[in-house]
């Protein structure tokens, strides 16, 4: 599943192709909708934690969430489509401006595509501070990640999105590392002080690589543990180890040496 990094990223290079452009065209194949007035303009295209949102100046929003198969591509009108059309669940298209070309946007295979009327109340209003956002409340995540529910191991809790918007599997592990804790601690061993730094840490891994498809979270470049099981740490050398976590099980690495139990 993209972690929020990724969709921050999608959701900039639309804004940047769609935002202030008149619609010109709009299917969605699986969506039943009113259609939008001639002359309806992309106000802008902004991500909230995992979910990416396509604003209108209608009043409606297209949220859709990739989950582990969808994605957002740009396209020149007539351009041939990396994917099959049939994968195709939204296609938008804005109209040419200030002489430069128009652009066709095409969400392939999102599990989560719908119009909302923003009027109603915000899109993904249950959601945590977004981290990938410079003026994310940390302290509030951190209340949060104090809340969960008794015997929640960190690990899982940190991927709870309603603690805090943006981690994934990767930046889980991660920040586990960074800070020296192990995944698998219940929440509640934690005192507030690490509690409040592994949010920290979460936030700043995020926030670095939103410029960048290249994570990198060790010093050394590249990432420290995620992906490296039966590997040796990159610290101390220790062999690092994978276990599935939570409900539905995700792989969590870690090394038992550099994240011991507090």
């Amino acid at each position: 599943m993209p972690e929020g990094d990724t969709i921050h990223r999608a959701a900039r290079t639309l804004h940047a192709a769609l935002a202030g452009r008149t619609l010109v065209r709009f299917e969605a194949p699986r969506l039943r909708f009113r259609p939008f007035p001639e002359g309806t303009v992309v106000e802008g295209v902004e991500a909230r934690g995992k979910h990416c949102l396509v604003c209108f100046d209608d009043g409606r929003v297209l949220h859709t969430h990739m989950r582990m198969t969808g994605s957002w591509h740009l396209y020149r009108p007539g351009e041939r489509w990396q994917k099959q059309p049939g994968a195709a669940r939204v296609v938008l298209e804005v109209a040419p401006a200030e002489g430069k070309e128009g652009w066709v946007a095409v969400c392939f295979a999102a599990p989560v595509v719908e119009l909302v009327d923003e009027r109603a109340g915000p899109v993904a209003a249950h959601l945590g501070p977004d981290l990938c956002r410079l003026d994310a409340d940390l302290d509030e995540a951190a209340r949060r990640l104090g809340e969960v529910a008794p015997g929640t191991e960190l690990g899982d809790a940190l991927l709870d999105q309603r603690v805090a918007a943006g981690i994934g599997n990767v930046y889980k592990s991660e920040a586990c590392f960074a800070v020296g804790l192990d995944p698998f601690t219940p929440v509640a061993e934690l005192d507030e002080g690490r509690r409040r730094s592994v949010i920290t840490t979460a936030a700043r891994q995020l926030r670095a690589n939103l410029g960048s498809i290249d994570r990198t979270t060790y010093g050394g470049g590249g990432v420290a543990v995620y992906g490296r099981a039966d590997r040796p740490c990159r610290r101390c050398g220790t062999t690092v180890r994978r276990a599935a976590q939570g409900q539905p099980p995700r792989s969590t690495y870690w090394c038992p040496r550099c994240q011991p139990r507090p």
